[in-house]
């Protein structure tokens, strides 16, 4: 069908005529569950084509096709779409919001990676019988599991694509599940209810006054050390070696008021921050940096009710060997009592039935390992919250160093955004684009350096973040660094502009000319 120009929007802009197709292949019914599976998919490609096609990544388990428009950033100005792209986006390989079709071993694979190699062909057939030639270049991006499938698009499909824009990517996502599950043990721990039953019991456990003091004690200790007092932290390492949990947040010295934690919250979050482990010390996933963005709205939303919901699912389900019964299944229990050491163990255990374990599936092979898209010239970019609270920017920061070490790095750039949540929100400078970045370095050999990126204070056309300090502008811009700059004051000019700060490497001291600002 032909959608008319302007009948979609993105920011102020309306987005040109294109026409959008959808459909499904390789349907086929289940011999394991007897359900009907498809992989479905939508394609929008423009009149005015730029020659590009962009294979959209999306978050979740997956389950349904969004529209393929190929946004990232927070409240986008621009899109894939909107700039000429022809653009492709799936369900995954199963329809539906419930982890259920995890029982089925070929839609795990589908799940994992198999979608993305089965639709990428047919996409660029149906490119070449609508335009006459097949895409100039082809680019993969997402964020969250839309950025782990960019990963591993990077990774088994690097043939197919010349450039990968991967947000907070989850590239180890069974692991970061587990981690939440025992991260949620935890927090049982010092919940104001017991037993807990739900997860808004669970949230009692840290309440959103006691995360905002801890947010505001980091900004406390922290925020100068870019050489601005501007309600950010932008030098993060710097940040991890100066403030201490527990002599920077009062503890309490009688009941509970907001005013201070216990010994045992205390020892709570240094747990998660510093990563949960299995009974014989293993670190399950990884650490967490402290940031301002623990303050934010999004947090309760993966610590408590994701746990008790999508990732006790998703664990149960579709990472499992066997996966569990879902007679009677119930997220809270599972989360709460079954056993981590088995759920870990298990990530990793594969049988005649499901041939390839949720590692093997789910995870790029040999993630640090791209040589394959180095050599043919393509470019991979990554971005990730600081503040992000379920897949961790120290993760995606020890991939890259992997990378330099095993790769190298001229192809690979890796940013992070100081406040910002999961993919967008904190308070940060959230909206950005990336994606045109990577184009002029994949055609036009200009490599990423600084990236701008703004707040979305009231007014903004790509949608208001609630989450952004009042006595900020309403339109901050702030540089982010690729790792491992750190953006600092230069020491005169406006600290809402990003003119007024400069990326350098870490730790390299106050500039003679600085002081600090607010």
């Amino acid at each position: 069908m032909t959608v008319a120009a302007g009948a979609l929007t993105v920011g102020a802009q309306p987005v040109p005529e294109h026409c959008r197709v959808t459909g499904k292949v390789h349907e086929r019914v289940s011999a394991v569950d007897g359900n009907t599976y498809a992989v479905g998919f939508e394609m929008r490609m423009p009149k005015n084509w730029n020659g590009r096609f962009l294979h959209q990544g999306n978050g979740g388990i997956d389950g349904s096709v969004r529209d393929a428009l190929g946004a990232t950033g927070g409240g986008p100005l621009t899109h894939a779409l909107a700039q000429g792209f022809a653009v492709l986006s799936s369900d995954g390989g199963h329809s539906g919001g419930a982890p259920f079709f995890g029982i089925d071993p070929q839609a795990r694979l589908d799940y994992g990676y198999q979608a993305v190699g089965k639709l990428t062909p047919m996409a660029k057939q149906a490119i070449e019988l609508t335009y006459g030639k097949t895409p100039d270049r082809s680019y993969f991006a997402g964020c969250s599991n839309g950025g782990r499938h960019a990963m591993v698009a990077a990774a088994r499909y690097f043939n197919d694509y010349d450039g990968i824009l991967a947000g907070a990517p989850g590239y180890n996502l069974p692991l970061a599940a587990t981690a939440n599950l025992a991260g949620a043990r935890e927090y049982a721990k010092v919940a104001t209810v017991s037993p807990v039953t739900n997860s808004t019991e669970l949230a009692t456990a840290v309440t959103n006054t006691e995360r905002a003091l801890v947010a505001s004690r980091v900004l406390a200790k922290c925020d100068a050390l870019d050489l601005a007092s501007d309600g950010l932290v932008q030098d993060v390492d710097a940040c991890q070696k100066v403030f201490n949990l527990a002599d920077d947040v009062p503890t309490c010295s009688g009941a509970r008021d907001g005013t201070c934690l216990t010994t045992d919250q205390k020892t709570v979050l240094k747990t998660i921050f510093d990563g949960p482990k299995t009974s014989d010390g293993k670190l399950i996933y990884s650490s967490f940096p402290y940031d301002t963005g623990f303050g934010a709205s999004g947090v309760p939303a993966w610590e408590y009710v994701a746990a008790m919901d999508r990732d006790s699912g998703a664990l149960g389900f579709i990472w499992q060997i066997p996966p569990a019964n879902p007679v009677g299944f119930s997220g809270v229990n599972y989360a709460l009592n079954t056993d981590i050491d088995a759920l870990y163990a298990n990530l990793f255990s594969s049988n005649g039935t499901y041939t390839e374990s949720a590692m093997s599936f789910m995870t790029p092979p040999d993630p640090t390992n791209m040589q394959g898209l180095r050599n043919r010239g393509g470019k991979v970019m990554v971005y990730h919250g600081v503040g992000d609270p379920i897949f961790s920017v120290n993760d995606s920061e020890t991939w890259y160093k992997g990378v330099l070490r095993n790769t190298g790095d001229n192809f690979a750039r890796f940013y992070r955004v100081p406040g910002m949540g999961h993919c967008a929100g904190g308070p940060a400078t959230d909206q950005f684009d990336m994606l045109t970045r990577l184009v002029d370095w994949v055609e036009r050999g200009k490599e990423p350096d600084a990236i701008v990126a703004s707040a979305r204070g009231v007014g903004n056309a790509g949608g208001v973040n609630t989450e952004v300090p009042t006595d900020w502008a309403a339109d901050r811009t702030r540089p982010l660094c690729p790792y491992p700059k750190v953006a600092h004051y230069k020491g005169k000019g406006s600290l809402e502009v990003a003119s007024s700060f400069v990326c350098r490497p870490p730790h390299a001291g106050p500039r003679p000319d600085s002081d600090h600002h607010r």
